[in-house]
């Protein structure tokens, strides 16, 4: 990897910018992302399309959840997975605000999401090329990735806001969760040493379900409340079933 570290536009937090990305890179559009907009309101949880394939979860980086993520990744040896055997294949990131790029990468390459990839795309030799490699190969291939690099360039300049500048200085982080073919529910954040297993779910229970929010979101929510950090920001962007497809 290059001295001089590539830094990317940060991606706005919106699923149209989300899907455009993916999309251009080769999911089908039968998969977008859309706004989950409560997770305690069954009312509003049931607009949301379901199987809920991947959930993003989006927030302001607190001195809390640098606290929590120092003391967790302590105990624990750098992860070397690699291979078709992994049960979800895992980016560290080395490129400076790109976590928004890492979190749809997480969330379209595990997973029932995997089945959408379309054959010869861009994401289809990405996804492949990335498997049998350890994480510091798997990052420099995304890092000189030049496919990706244009499709992040448009998507990123395509969102309602004004796009910051790419050596901006951005609190906001994205951390995905997937279910694996084994029923588990998984943490990925590239600026984690590696994939967490945070516990199993039933085969009809998604990202979605009450025990998948309990295992991941509802424990995040809990630990800043407690914390007190002030107001508490954050939002949840899911992957599932476009309505629109025809």
């Amino acid at each position: 990897m290059p001295k001089t570290r590539k830094a990317f536009v940060p991606l706005e937090n919106n699923p149209e910018v989300m899907s455009a990305l993916v999309h251009k890179l080769g999911l089908s559009t039968a998969l977008s992302f859309h706004d989950v907009f409560s997770i305690e309101d069954p009312e509003l949880l049931a607009f949301v399309p379901r199987p809920a394939s991947a959930l993003l979860l989006v927030f302001p980086v607190s001195r809390s959840y640098e606290l929590f993520r120092m003391q967790e990744d302590e105990k624990k040896a750098e992860y070397e997975g690699k291979g078709s055997d992994e049960p979800v294949l895992w980016y560290k990131q080395t490129i400076r605000n790109a976590c928004g790029l890492i979190g749809l990468l997480h969330a379209v390459s595990n997973g029932n999401a995997r089945g959408f990839i379309e054959q010869g795309s861009d994401l289809e030799k990405l996804v492949n090329d990335a498997t049998p490699l350890g994480p510091i190969e798997r990052a420099d291939l995304l890092y000189n990735s030049q496919a990706l690099e244009r499709a992040h360039q448009d998507a990123a300049v395509g969102g309602q806001s004004t796009a910051p500048d790419a050596e901006d200085n951005i609190d906001l982080h994205y951390v995905c969760f997937v279910k694996d073919e084994k029923n588990n529910l998984w943490e990925m954040d590239g600026r984690r040493k590696g994939p967490l297993n945070r516990g199993p779910l039933g085969s009809d229970e998604d990202v979605l379900s009450d025990k998948a929010l309990d295992l991941g979101v509802r424990k995040f929510l809990k630990r800043e409340e407690e914390a007190g950090g002030g107001e508490l920001r954050f939002s949840l962007i899911t992957l599932a079933p476009n309505l629109d497809f025809d």
